[in-house]
């Protein structure tokens, strides 16, 4: 089978056919570029492009050559040393130089280093990527709709002109307007081919039928090869669209105890969150709660620049996220989310209570719950409660995150596309 490969250069000096090619090829490389470069971000430049780095080794294409060994007779140009007809050794270590390398081992040669767009990047990052249990539990067709054909229409503009069906129309149209001097003209031609049999071509009769017969064309085609009532237009209307209503719960713990670094890890994994649910779903509603002691529901610019703090009360965030839940997110209507970042700093009395609200209030109505302890200390006794519940329930996944590197793998293992 041959293959066909397009070299040819688009704007601007650059191949979009060989870019694309280079992605596919070199993905898994490029993925684990991806995920080293996330470890270093901060907030800011989270959905910023990146350069990435391949090592120039993997990029080199497997070829056929000669290996080291063998007999071989070369020549070679002769210089004030040799002369042609001299014999050689073989040199040391042939055929395991690089050639353009400078180091001792011959890896001189530069990593081949190229920019991802940020599309691109956060195409990388999500791939495989998904919230797992989206079921529809109930379609709506309140907000969206799609446009669908619904036959033609007289009127539009002109991009949505339909040729074959305009020029039907108009050929129809001809045939039904000219359909009476056709008629006319078949007659005064029989009678004109009778006539010219027994009368010569000068006759007043044969120059009266001749006349007619020129006016009955001229009659046929006066009539309009095409006009604007011939138009027709392709017809688009809106029909509701069927889709599925989700919410995303976000809580965040921002007591006291979560220093800025924890904090910083916090918003940093919320903020992939938020980008995720954004790109891969046009309708999501996501909800933010902060709690200290007291939660509150806060909107997107509070939830991650606000500096308020103070002790810590797990359970207020949990209670919070039930009385939203009655009020406005009715379970039979909507995908339920929540995801959770804590250091695992609570109240000693109150993690038995998050785990009774968790198991009695929460778990049973959600679609999946994805909890995070930040701390590169030993578990504490949230951790503990919630290990039961994770015990109880198989929407209900936990992980641990002990230092930024941590933040992608954690965040895939949580999000990735699980088989049903």
């Amino acid at each position: 089978m041959h293959q066909i490969v397009d070299r040819r250069l688009n704007g601007r000096n650059k191949s979009a056919v060989n870019r694309g090619r280079f992605i596919r090829r070199y993905r898994s490389q490029i993925k684990k570029a991806v995920a080293d470069a996330i470890a270093g971000r901060s907030i800011a430049d989270i959905d910023n492009g990146e350069k990435i780095s391949i090592p120039a080794k993997d990029i080199s294409e497997p070829v056929f050559g000669h290996g080291p060994g063998g007999s071989r007779e070369l020549v070679h140009p002769g210089n004030v040393d040799f002369i042609t007809g001299d014999e050689l050794d073989r040199p040391p270590n042939a055929g395991k130089g690089k050639g353009s390398g400078a180091s001792k081992d011959g890896e001189g040669t530069d990593d081949f280093v190229f920019e991802l767009s940020r599309e691109e990047f956060l195409n990388f990052f999500f791939d495989d990527l998904a919230l797992p249990n989206l079921v529809k539990t109930k379609l709506t067709t309140l907000a969206q709709h799609k446009m669908v054909r619904a036959g033609y229409t007289t009127d539009g503009t002109p991009s949505n002109i339909n040729v074959i069906r305009s020029l039907r129309g108009a050929q129809g149209r001809r045939i039904a307007l000219s359909a009476p001097y056709r008629a006319q003209l078949k007659e005064a031609e029989e009678a004109l081919e009778a006539l010219l049999k027994t009368a010569p071509d000068n006759d007043p009769q044969v120059v009266e039928l001749e006349q007619e017969i020129a006016r009955l064309k001229e009659k046929i085609q006066s009539v309009p090869f095409i006009d604007t009532f011939d138009l027709r237009f392709n017809n688009r209307i809106p029909q509701p669209k069927r889709t599925t209503q989700a919410v995303m719960f976000c809580l965040m713990d921002v007591s006291g105890s979560m220093d800025q670094v924890r904090k910083d890890i916090a918003k940093r994994f919320f903020i992939l969150l938020y980008l995720f649910l954004t790109r891969a779903y046009d309708k999501i509603q996501l909800v933010f709660i902060r709690h200290h002691t007291v939660a509150m529901e806060v909107d997107e610019d509070d939830f991650f620049h606000s500096r308020e703090s103070g002790g810590t009360v797990v359970s207020s965030a949990l209670e919070l996220m039930d009385e939203i839940i009655r009020e406005r997110y009715p379970t039979s209507d909507w995908n339920i989310y929540a995801a959770q970042a804590s250091d695992g700093d609570n109240w000693t009395d109150d993690s038995p209570i998050c785990r009774d609200l968790l198991m009695s209030r929460i778990m049973p109505y959600v679609q999946y719950f994805a909890y995070i302890e930040i701390t590169a200390d030993q578990h504490q006794s949230l951790w503990m409660e919630y290990q039961n519940v994770q015990a109880a329930y198989d929407n209900f996944a936990m992980q641990q995150i002990e230092t930024p590197a941590d933040i992608y793998p954690v965040f895939r293992e949580l999000f990735k596309k699980r088989v049903a």
